[in-house]
């Protein structure tokens, strides 16, 4: 069983950087890839970002390829988002997931091969 908890979103003026961060109970955390989803008011859910269990892999979503960074630092649990250049499109609520096997390496973009999720965290980017 993993537990994740994302922190660090907030209010944002366009043009301005957050940085989000989920953190992983338990000592496997390492043995799992990581991925950053959105969700908008009245939309599905976004993939954003992945990254491999040893951060070796990332991959973006075209919309936030070169303003986004994800990042992690197994030995503390944690997976971060660097959010930069915010704009107006980018406010959702963000969520963390945590996800093993082939499914995960070669599906990296589908909700639905992650196993566990964090609650989520606002992200709001005002014009």
């Amino acid at each position: 069983q993993v537990q994740l908890v994302e922190s660090g979103g907030g209010l944002v003026q366009a043009g301005g950087s957050l940085r989000l961060s989920c953190a992983a109970s338990g000592r496997t955390f390492s043995t799992y890839a990581m991925g950053w989803f959105r969700q908008a008011p009245g939309k599905g859910r976004e993939f954003v970002a992945y990254i491999s269990s040893s951060g070796g892999r990332t991959d973006y979503a075209s919309s936030v390829e070169g303003r986004f960074t994800i990042s992690r630092d197994n030995a503390k649990n944690t997976v971060y988002l660097e959010l930069n250049n915010l704009k107006p499109e980018d406010t959702a609520v963000y969520y963390c997931a945590a996800g093993r096997g082939a499914q995960v390496l070669w599906r990296q973009t589908l909700p639905n091969v992650y196993e566990y999720w964090g609650q989520g965290t606002q992200v709001t980017v005002s014009s």
